[in-house]
């Protein structure tokens, strides 16, 4: 593996999300039997731990030939210009410099990212933004992963 991340939730919104809940409990707990509030709650807090966890399952990958964003791969052969990104950068790629056929795999508690560029003429995304938290290195791993692909 040359190159590997989880874009987990961060631990803020865990904090958040189980006063949210706890929150929930106490305007239940003194308007309606206390079996109800309970259920209520556990049913709320299941929600949030599934929510959460399926949102920080996405991952970020460079192993051997292939670049993993989420669900989506491509052969490294297909990757062309890789630009890392400050989170001004990636705000301006997902707003104003946008192209509604690219492939976007970003997280708001993620502030920086990266542009890949696709040269694969059957894939109808021009590129990939994706966040990551070392742009730097996903960068490096995407080169030598393309040089090392192209190279043999």
């Amino acid at each position: 593996m040359d190159y590997a991340e989880r874009l987990t939730v961060p631990l803020r919104w865990w904090a958040q999300g189980t006063m949210l809940v706890a929150s929930l409990w106490l305007a239940l707990v003194v308007a309606v039997p206390g079996i109800f509030a309970w259920s209520t709650t556990v049913v709320a807090l299941g929600l949030m731990v599934a929510l959460f966890t399926s949102y920080g399952r996405a991952r970020v990958a460079v192993d051997g030939s292939t670049f993993r964003a989420g669900r989506a791969h491509i052969s490294l052969t297909h990757v062309g210009e890789v630009t890392p990104l400050d989170a001004e950068g990636v705000r301006r790629q997902a707003g104003v410099d946008a192209d509604a056929r690219a492939y976007l795999l970003l997280r708001p508690y993620v502030k920086r990212g990266v542009r890949v560029d696709i040269t694969d003429p059957a894939d109808p995304a021009p590129y990939w933004l994706v966040s990551c938290r070392r742009p730097d290195a996903l960068v490096s791993a995407l080169e030598a992963g393309r040089t090392g692909s192209t190279a043999g």
